[in-house]
């Protein structure tokens, strides 16, 4: 039950960070944006906010 808990949580901060960056850090003519969906919902309550600088070191790491 707890488990379930915080992997909601973090999911919850995650979105909510990724979100704030995608707003207000980023450029809006950026292509680094992250976009907020399952797979950003999963990875960030999986790993918390190190997963949200793993999706954002993947995007970067796209435009290579």
């Amino acid at each position: 039950m707890t488990a379930v808990v915080n992997f909601f949580i973090r999911a919850a901060i995650g979105m909510a960070l990724i979100f704030f960056i995608n707003q207000y850090v980023i450029p809006p003519d950026s292509s680094i944006n992250v976009g907020m969906n399952a797979v950003s919902f999963l990875t960030s309550g999986t790993l918390g906010i190190p997963g949200v600088g793993l999706l954002y070191g993947i995007m970067c790491y796209q435009i290579l």
